[in-house]
């Protein structure tokens, strides 16, 4: 590994840097936390997305890690970045909520109109006083309470409590209450923005505040603030920041083909200035017929095609012509994504 140099940044470096953060140029040994705390977490709407986007990126790993993890609550699922489910580890879980929770009521606020703060305020303290029993069903919670869990995951911080949000069972409809499940942990606005910016510049970086605003789901002023007070940890690459540390891999370091899950951060528009989705392909994954997207896989650092678990076994559907050695490559690859689906 070598120190960039300060000076701005071709589409070729960027990319690198970000397979590399990513943990896509070469499986790492790290256990389930660490690995979320490198990669900025892992959106997981669907349940299995979270175990595939793990096993691509780290060494032996095996479904029952992130189970074991999730019942020793090492890890959690939460209501967090862009309003929508990630798993996350134990430790960033608070200072991500904390950066969040404004931008997420007034997100929600845009969107439904009619929303009483006050009212939600008062069916926030009847849901705490309601779990403290212990987790329960989200449909058991809305006939208590009267409010859709969707409103409730917006307004405070609930988790999915396992086995609910897992492969096995992967409809996440078991919640408690974070302070109940994981212990409460104050953590303001700005050093929660503070601990996001650097998760995303070690996960994806560098970037420009934009794209982390982008990934976060928070309002622009709000990441520059954090930004211009982390000054001295930072360096800059014309109008790109990182972390002063941060390193980029060598030019002719390899390029393996990997299998990425439905929804991968890789794929959203905040990575768009590496080029790892090429442009002409965006719409094919994520369009108004297809508002689930799909599960994707990378040849030469970037998105090359789709992918889907058959009958008989991983079915490829690539953009354009593939050569015979990504081919095989590809093929030697699935043998281990079978493994995981049948396991």
């Amino acid at each position: 590994m070598r120190t960039v140099p300060d000076a701005p940044l071709n589409e070729r470096q960027l990319l690198l840097a970000l397979l590399d953060r990513q943990l896509l140029l070469e499986r790492a040994r790290l256990s389930v936390p660490d690995a979320l705390e490198r990669m900025g977490g892992l959106q997981a709407q669907y349940a299995p997305s979270m175990y595939i986007g793990l096993w691509t990126r780290l060494e032996g790993f095996a479904r029952a890690d992130l189970d074991d993890a999730l019942e020793q609550r090492s890890i959690v699922q939460g209501t967090l970045l862009r309003s929508t489910i990630h798993l996350v580890s134990r430790a960033d879980y608070w200072p991500m909520a904390a950066a969040i929770r404004g931008a997420r009521k007034a997100w929600w606020m845009r969107v439904r109109r009619e929303t009483d703060p006050d009212a939600m305020e008062s069916d926030v303290v009847r849901l705490r006083e309601h779990l403290r029993g212990g987790p329960q069903r989200a449909k058991d919670i809305e006939a208590e309470l009267g409010v859709l869990i969707q409103a409730l995951n917006q307004w405070t911080e609930l988790v999915r409590v396992p086995p609910s949000g897992t492969w096995a069972k992967r409809r996440a409809d078991l919640y408690a209450t974070a302070e109940d499940w994981i212990g409460r942990v104050r953590v303001s606005e700005a050093a929660g923005t503070e601990r996001l910016v650097v998760r995303y510049l070690g996960a994806f970086g560098p970037a420009a505040v934009v794209d982390i605003a982008s990934w976060a789901g928070i309002p622009k002023p709000q990441v520059q603030a954090a930004v211009d007070r982390m000054a001295p940890r930072l360096r800059t690459y014309g109008d790109l920041v990182d972390l002063a540390d941060a390193t980029l891999p060598d030019a002719d370091r390899p390029l393996p083909v990997r299998f990425l899950p439905v929804w991968d951060a890789l794929t959203l528009v905040h990575a768009r200035r590496t080029g790892v989705l090429p442009e002409e392909h965006r719409s094919a994954l994520f369009n108004s017929k297809n508002p689930q997207s799909f599960h994707t896989f990378m040849v030469d650092g970037r998105i090359a095609g789709t992918w889907k678990h058959g009958p008989s076994g991983i079915e490829l559907a690539p953009f354009g012509k593939l050569s015979k050695a990504a081919r095989g490559a590809l093929d030697d690859e699935a043998h281990g994504l079978e493994a995981l689906h049948v396991s």
